[in-house]
């Protein structure tokens, strides 16, 4: 068995692009695509994310034949728990490598690619100057606050208020000042606790719907936010804590997405208005308000997030038959 792979990172949050090795996925919706592959390959996501190739907080990218009109191209997104929705880190990845891959004709200043993704699609804006990809931009799905102003208690931390809301994926939302933390001051694995013990509870008590599908029904993960809102000449940091208890390197594409519409729904910032995100490694996206759209009953918005991915290298992965470990394991 061989799979090939090239290896980038938008803001220090790694992304594995499969470019080879796949067997075929048949043909159907992207939510179709992402349930067989999730049901009969997901050795190949344990095999890829998984030690000794990756690690526990690795994530990666399958590219499968679009289904929407006009979409240049489809991903299936992995990590270690399984397979998400959205991913804005991804998708600004994405937008670049199909840009140097000749995916899609290159056009400066700037180079569209349509993205389709199982929350559905996302329009990737790639500035290219003499031929070069640069910085990416994307709009994603309508962005909504699905719950504001909740609470539950949580053991070792009292009573903790959070919002929901949606960027193409679920997060719930919430100052990491209630859970006694500061950033610069508190390590990563505080921040995991914390944020881990908010979406087991909130996962237990507030279920969740969606407009279009149950099956982007779920709690994707929990942010911690320094509870700022920021400003024109402030960031606000957060960080996201998702799936099996990733953390995220970046400041979260969709949960950018999802803080702008929390943001947007509670009058803390209007249409046209941006703001800078800053991760807990101290990488940054803008993300500002777009345009204003509904979302089934929910007033909602569509975000613009923008960022920077670079290449790390490019590997072929073998697995020999009689080798268990090689299939993948995880030791945190």
């Amino acid at each position: 068995m061989t799979i090939n792979v090239v290896d980038m990172h938008t803001g220090g949050e790694p992304l594995r692009i499969v470019t080879g090795g796949y067997p075929p996925i048949p043909k159907g919706t992207i939510l179709e695509k992402r349930a067989f592959v999730r049901d009969n390959l997901d050795h190949l996501r344990r095999m890829l994310i998984f030690e000794p190739r990756g690690h526990h907080d690795m994530y990666g990218a399958l590219l499968v034949e679009p289904d929407l009109p006009g979409a240049d191209l489809a991903v299936l997104f992995m990590h270690n728990e399984g397979y998400s929705t959205m991913c804005g880190h991804a998708i600004v990845a994405l937008g670049r490598y199909a840009v140097d891959q000749g995916l899609v004709e290159a056009e400066e200043p700037l180079t569209t690619v349509n993205i389709e993704c199982p929350c559905g699609m996302v329009t990737a804006s790639v500035q290219v100057d003499n031929g070069r990809a640069g910085a990416v931009s994307f709009e994603s799905v309508p962005a909504f606050l699905f719950a504001a102003d909740r609470s539950v208690v949580l053991p070792d931390y009292g009573r903790i208020k959070f919002d929901i809301a949606y960027g193409g994926a679920f997060y719930a939302l919430a100052d990491c000042r209630q859970f006694g933390l500061r950033f610069g001051r508190h390590g990563a694995a505080a921040f995991v606790k914390a944020a881990t013990a908010l979406t087991e509870k909130v996962k237990t008590e507030f279920p969740l719907s969606h407009p279009e599908h149950e099956d982007l029904a779920f709690l994707y993960g929990s942010i911690l936010t320094d509870g700022m809102e920021g400003g024109p000449d402030k960031p606000t940091r957060n960080i996201c804590v998702f799936a099996d208890a990733e953390v995220d390197r970046s400041p979260t594409g969709s949960g950018v997405t999802a803080r702008l519409a929390a943001l947007h729904a509670k009058g803390q910032i209007g249409g046209g208005e941006a703001r800078t995100f800053e991760s807990i490694v101290g990488s940054r996206f803008e993300g500002a308000v777009a345009r204003i759209t509904t979302a089934g009953p929910h007033a909602a918005i569509v975000a613009r997030v923008s960022g920077r991915a670079h290449y790390c290298g490019k590997a072929e992965f073998t697995l020999e038959e009689d080798d268990i470990l090689g299939r993948g394991f995880l030791v945190r």
